[in-house]
C-alpha cells in the first residue's frame, strides 16, 4: 500500500500508517505522500515507535518520522509522554490515543474465570524472543536472579527462540546460552521454542506473576498491552513512554548501564503486589474489573478515532 502506484489504482477515503515503513526511505515516503496529495487524500499516523527496538541506529528512522510528521495531517501516539516529546523534537500536536486490548474480549473472560497462574510460587518472566536490537540477556538476567534469591518459592522463566539458543542459528548467543546453562535449575526455568502463536503467547502471560522487559531502549510495548489484559503485572524500564504507558514496575539505565538495585527493587515490589489485595487504580489487576475496563476502552479508542478521521476528511 505504500507504493504510488498502488494508490493510483485504488479507491479509499484516508490513509492511516502504523507500521510498514521500515524499509522506505524518506525520498520513497515523500514520492508515496505526494500520490495521496495528487488524489486529495489525507494522511493519519500513528506513532507508536520513536526510536526502533529493531535498529540499534535510529538515524533512518528518525529521518522517516521526519516525513512523516511533516505530511501527516493527523497524527496519533499512545502515551502523553510520546505527544510531549513528538512537540518537543517536531513541533507537532499528537493526539494520544491509548493502545487498545491485545487478546480478544472473549478470550480475556476465559482467563479471568480460570486463572493459570499458580499461587504457591512467584513466577516472574523474562521473555528474549530473537535478541533483537534493544534487548539486554545475561546483565539483565543475573540482577533479576539475584533478587529473586530473596524471594520465597520464586521463579525466573527464561524463554528464547530457537534461533537463538541453536549453534545453527541466525541469532545465536553461545554466551549467553552458556551461561543459562550454569545456573539453578531450582531457580531458573530456560525455555527454548520457536515463536509462539498468539494461544501459546497468551497461556505463557496468563501464567506469569510479572514479566520483565529487558529493553535498552524502546518507546511503547504491545506485550505490556497483552499482559495486562491477562492480569500480570509489567516491569519496565526507565526508557522510552514505557511508564507513560502504563508499566506497573520500573527499573533504571543510568548513562547507558543497568542499575541493578533499582531492578532489584522492581523485583520485590512487583513480589509484594502478587499478593496484595488489587490496585484500583490499575484495573487490568483487578479480575472483576478487567473486562469491563477494556470493553469501554475499546468503545473510547474507536470515538476518538472516528473524531481523528473526520478532521483529515475536513479538510480536503
Amino acid at each position: 500500500m505504500l507504493d504510488a502506484a498502488w494508490i493510483k489504482a485504488h479507491e479509499f477515503d484516508l490513509m492511516h500508517i502504523h507500521f510498514g515503513f521500515d524499509a522506505q526511505t524518506p525520498e520513497q515516503l515523500h514520492e508515496v505522500f505526494d500520490a495521496l496529495d495528487a488524489r486529495g487524500r489525507p494522511l493519519v499516523y500513528t506513532a507508536h515507535d520513536l526510536w526502533n527496538p529493531h535498529q540499534e541506529d535510529p538515524t533512518l528512522h528518525d529521518s522517516q518520522l521526519e516525513v512523516l510528521f511533516a505530511r501527516a495531517r493527523e497524527v496519533i501516539t499512545l502515551s502523553e509522554q510520546a505527544a510531549a516529546e513528538i512537540w518537543r523534537r517536531w513541533g507537532v500536536k499528537a493526539q494520544v490515543i491509548p493502545h487498545p486490548h491485545v487478546v480478544d474480549l472473549d478470550l480475556i473472560s476465559g482467563y479471568t474465570e480460570k486463572p493459570r497462574r499458580r499461587t504457591d510460587e512467584f513466577r516472574l518472566g523474562i521473555h528474549l524472543k530473537s535478541l533483537r536490537a534493544n534487548m539486554v540477556g545475561v546483565e539483565v538476567l543475573a540482577a533479576a536472579i539475584q533478587a529473586l534469591r530473596e524471594i520465597p518459592r520464586a521463579v525466573l522463566q527464561v524463554d528464547l527462540h530457537r534461533d537463538v539458543f541453536e549453534a545453527s542459528g541466525a541469532r545465536h548467543d553461545a554466551e549467553l546460552v552458556g551461561w543459562l546453562q550454569r545456573q539453578d535449575p531450582e531457580l531458573v526455568e530456560m525455555k527454548v521454542h520457536d515463536f509462539y502463536t498468539d494461544a501459546e503467547l497468551f497461556d505463557y502471560l496468563s501464567g506469569l506473576h510479572a514479566s520483565l522487559l529487558p529493553y535498552r531502549f524502546g518507546t511503547h510495548s504491545g506485550w505490556m498491552e497483552a499482559a495486562h489484559d491477562l492480569g500480570t503485572t509489567v516491569i519496565a524500564p526507565d526508557v522510552g513512554c514505557y511508564h507513560s504507558q502504563g508499566a506497573d514496575f520500573l527499573y533504571r539505565w543510568q548513562r547507558g548501564a543497568l542499575d541493578a538495585p533499582s531492578l532489584h527493587r522492581a523485583v520485590h515490589a512487583a513480589a509484594e503486589s502478587s499478593t496484595a489485595d488489587s490496585d484500583t487504580a490499575k484495573p487490568w489487576l483487578a479480575p472483576a474489573a478487567r473486562l469491563h475496563w477494556r470493553r469501554e476502552q475499546r468503545r473510547a479508542i474507536a470515538a476518538a478515532h472516528a473524531e481523528v478521521y473526520a478532521r483529515a476528511l475536513s479538510g480536503r
